[in-house]
């Protein structure tokens, strides 16, 4: 069992300092072990419910969410999903989401991965942390692929629909009245 010695949260949603959130025993429970940059945090909550709820916090459900990374990219099995486009929060599993071993990591914290000598990965996170997790090189190597089309995917889809609305604006509106009747006269009664 897992040593429980961290701070102990009942709510929780992913934020920009989230970098992963792992599945651990509890009794005969799962919770989630919660790594952000300086701190690490107990919740009650399996992995997938936190993934949930948070998409939920942000607008959107999970399944949405996973609807349009098959949508954008194709992806359907271990599907990375984005949590919030506006604070760039991506996240990606190691498994299938259903399995009580999946692991959900944050696309921007990754700084590096390597392989180490039991085809595990050891992960490099941007503060320069560093974890052995059990999935192989090319699996997550994969994944972290993945999440980055989806990435530049979604924010080039941004980035068009920015420039179809300037587009818009640019050649209908003039900043002229469209009706050339004449002047306008304003009573107030």
């Amino acid at each position: 069992m897992e040593n429980m010695s961290h701070s102990f949260i009942e709510e929780y949603e992913i934020n920009p300092q989230t970098m992963a959130i792992f599945p651990v025993e509890y009794g005969s429970k799962i919770y989630s072990k919660i790594l952000e940059e300086d701190d690490e945090v107990l919740s009650p909550f399996k992995p997938l419910d936190i993934i949930k709820k948070s998409c939920q916090y942000f607008g959107a459900s999970f399944d949405g969410r996973r609807e349009g990374t098959r949508e954008l990219i194709g992806i359907t099995h271990k599907a990375p999903i984005v949590i919030d486009t506006n604070t760039s929060i991506y996240f990606f599993p190691t498994t299938s989401p259903v399995k009580i071993q999946c692991i959900w990591f944050s696309h921007e914290h990754i700084l590096s991965h390597r392989k180490d000598s039991l085809n595990q990965t050891v992960v490099m996170f941007r503060n320069k942390q560093t974890i052995t997790v059990p999935i192989s090189y090319r699996s997550f190597q994969n994944q972290v692929l993945r999440t980055a089309l989806l990435k530049t995917k979604l924010m080039q889809r941004i980035l068009d629909a920015e420039r179809k609305t300037s587009l818009y604006y640019r050649t209908e509106w003039k900043g002229e009245a469209s009706d050339k009747r004449g002047s306008y006269r304003i009573s107030f009664l």
